[in-house]
């Protein structure tokens, strides 16, 4: 019987200072993502975002993007990324989410993509172009007949009324992007002190994590003052890039992070 979503166990149990860690799959080489997932989970990381690489990546800034590039030309592919996470759950005990687009999960098949997610033990799902009338139409019922939580995003820009539309449809956590941007922006977290007010004055059911510009401790603790905490995801990656011990690079990060 698959255990209890993660993500519901965290929360319950974590409701501060939660750090979300993006990494891409097959990056920065294609059998480096389990060596990367141990080394996130081994020095503090709550939740592993794995992106799963795709040629047009539209939420995303030039590093992600890069990332993406690398890890197709490597050979990664949904199909081979199941593969890597066949026994992820033998050494991994936290939540894992896939963040992804949604052509290569149609091309995959929806039905066939929810299942192996769920059978790898994945506890949750990040699709930024599934819109929302199609997921609670067409999706819903398969993402959660196979436990997995479907997390949307909202912006500043995004309306109230969308805002408690989506609180009532997503599971797991609602990812806040700091602006309405890319990935890896550098506009100071800080100016959007009145929207993030705003999300924590709404008393949403689900948590919030916010997410694009959160790269160093101070961003960090800006990001969690008015949420449950911050994903991290560009300065991660450029941290990646050449680097010869995943390990050290990734424990020298997080403890910048949350030291």
């Amino acid at each position: 019987m698959r255990p209890k979503n993660r993500l519901d166990k965290l929360f319950a149990e974590k409701n501060k200072d939660i750090l979300n860690v993006y990494c891409t799959a097959g990056y920065p080489h294609l059998e480096s993502t389990a060596a990367v997932m141990q080394a996130l989970q081994q020095n503090g990381a709550d939740i592993i975002e794995i992106g799963m690489p795709y040629s047009d990546p539209l939420a995303d800034g030039p590093v992600i993007q890069q990332s993406n590039m690398t890890a197709l030309e490597h050979g990664m592919s949904i199909p081979l990324l199941f593969d890597q996470l066949g026994k992820m759950r033998d050494t991994i005990h936290i939540p894992v989410i896939l963040m992804g687009y949604l052509n290569p999960v149609l091309q995959y098949g929806m039905a066939a993509f929810c299942e192996a997610a769920n059978k790898v033990g994945v506890d949750g799902i990040i699709l930024p172009d599934l819109p929302i009338h199609e997921y609670e139409t067409e999706f819903r019922d398969l993402f959660l007949s196979n436990g997995l939580h479907f997390i949307f995003l909202v912006t500043p820009d995004t309306p109230e009324a969308r805002i408690r539309k989506i609180d009532s449809l997503s599971s797991g956590f609602i990812y806040a992007v700091s602006s309405s941007s890319t990935t890896g922006n550098t506009a100071p977290i800080e100016q959007q002190e009145a929207y993030f007010k705003k999300l924590q004055d709404m008393n949403l059911i689900n948590p919030i994590l916010v997410g694009f510009g959160i790269n160093d401790s101070t961003t960090f603790r800006a990001a969690c003052r008015y949420s449950n905490g911050a994903i991290i995801g560009s300065a991660y990656i450029r941290t990646l890039t050449d680097v010869t011990d995943i390990g050290m690079a990734t424990k020298e990060f997080l403890n910048k992070i949350t030291g």
